[in-house]
């Protein structure tokens, strides 16, 4: 669980389909209240899901791409640009 930083691209099994999206949230480090929070495009539309950590539902946590070199704890600016952007300012591809 240590590689989920801000930043990594993951796909979180919880029920029948996959979420896979950017982390550009972690918080509360690895206590059992630990949480995670990742960012896609579906449909057009940015959806944002938190995830506890260390919680029963979840089946897997994969890590597609590792962390990229960013600069911040928290990617929250990356919901206000566009996806163009946010692949050449991360150096990830979303």
């Amino acid at each position: 669980m240590k590689k989920i930083k801000p930043g990594a691209k993951v796909r979180v099994y919880e029920g029948k389909t996959p979420f896979e999206g950017l982390v550009i949230a972690r918080k509360h480090g690895a206590e059992p209240g630990a949480t995670f929070t990742v960012r896609a495009i579906v449909a057009g539309v940015g959806v944002e899901k938190v995830y506890p950590l260390h919680s029963p539902s979840l089946q897997k946590i994969q890590i597609v791409s590792g962390p990229k070199k960013v600069r911040r704890s928290k990617l929250y600016f990356v919901r206000g640009i566009s996806t163009a952007r946010i692949r050449a300012k991360l150096d990830v591809s979303v």
